[in-house]
């Protein structure tokens, strides 16, 4: 990246206070900013104190928060800055993927009754089984295995390491980050006495449109049926998804996160880090999950919960304002017991 401040402030909507001819060609954070960084402030108080001593060229800045005490600093001014940094980092980052190049390397192996659509990059050690199809543009990166009867849509990137078996359907512009695996097996057995029966999974996962998946992170195919993943759902490191799961579009599901089979999750769903999930339950829309929360049954449209089991949070903050007290009221408890056998004798 080589750019102006001037065609930055044009890019992010925002206007410049201070040298509009600055060359930025890069990004960095406000404490390791070089000279040539741009950096952004996007009005943490615990972090206002580093604002003066950056060194970045050009620092993206709140319009709603005074900066005549920064002095001579370039800024640009936006009302979130935050957005607008992220947008300079996505031109970082597309110059980068612009570096791969279309081709199909002679280290992989690819079925002639593939179809490859066009500026396809198919990298070393990749291997593509019989009646896959891969939509154009689409970037795979060294050592996928993609196995038979896949569809992967246009504009995905898939980054080293990544498995996908047989008869996966993935939409247009996904990421799957290193190490994801979809369509394993789910963990369906039968026990018979002394002995484990395994159950075929013959189902398949569906991804749809602009999913992101994060590195380690699994998705098993279904016992029959689909595993479905919605529209615009971000999913990120170290979760696992059971088999015949339906997850609507848009929501957020964050690390180490489990979620057990046959269970339905609702558009715009927020699960914090560690949450649990038991199988064949409901989560309805615009829901949020706390950390390390343990869900076992139906949670309604709306709700944030929290705690393990999981209940209404302003329920769940008021038993645990009265479980800090406990040593307080157990020392009240022991006094009254004294007393009292005090009395009896």
């Amino acid at each position: 990246m080589k750019i102006t401040a001037e065609e930055i402030a044009k890019i992010i909507n925002g206007k410049v206070a201070g040298d509009k001819d600055i060359i930025i060609t890069g990004a960095s954070n406000l404490s390791d900013a070089a000279a040539s960084d741009i950096t952004f402030f996007g009005g943490d108080k615990k972090l206002l104190s580093l604002v003066p001593d950056t060194k970045a060229g050009v620092i993206i800045y709140p319009d709603n928060i005074s900066y005549e005490h920064l002095g001579s600093k370039n800024l640009i001014l936006v009302s979130n800055p935050y957005l607008a940094f992220a947008k300079i980092l996505t031109i970082i980052d597309n110059e980068r993927l612009s570096n791969i190049q279309p081709g199909i390397s002679r280290k992989s192996t690819v079925s002639e009754s593939a179809t490859i659509g066009e500026n396809v990059t198919v990298s070393d050690n990749v291997v593509i089984e019989e009646k896959v199809f891969i939509g154009k543009n689409t970037k795979i990166l060294p050592n996928v295995y993609i196995g038979a009867d896949v569809s992967i849509g246009d504009n995905c990137l898939i980054y080293p390491n990544v498995t996908i078996r047989n008869n996966v359907k993935i939409g247009t512009g996904c990421i799957l980050q290193s190490g994801v695996v979809i369509g394993g097996d789910g963990f369906g057995y039968k026990t018979v006495g002394s002995e484990v029966f395994k159950i075929p999974q013959i189902g398949t996962v569906e991804i749809g449109n602009n999913v992101e998946v994060g590195s380690n992170t699994t998705i098993d195919r279904a016992t029959t049926g689909k595993t479905v993943i919605g529209d615009n759902t971000k999913i990120d490191n170290l979760v696992m998804i059971a088999h015949n799961v339906k997850i609507g579009r848009n929501c957020t599901i964050v690390a180490q996160v489990g979620i057990a089979g046959s269970t339905e999750i609702g558009d715009n769903v927020t699960l914090a880090g560690q949450v649990g999930l038991s199988g064949h339950i409901k989560i309805g829309n615009n829901v949020m999950v706390g950390a390390q929360s343990g869900i076992m049954s139906d949670i309604e449209d709306g709700a944030v919960v929290f705690g393990s089991p999981a209940q209404p949070i302003k329920e769940h903050m008021k038993m645990f304002a009265v479980m800090k007290k406990l040593p307080e009221i157990y020392g009240k408890i022991k006094k009254l017991e004294k007393f009292l056998d005090k009395k009896e004798d």
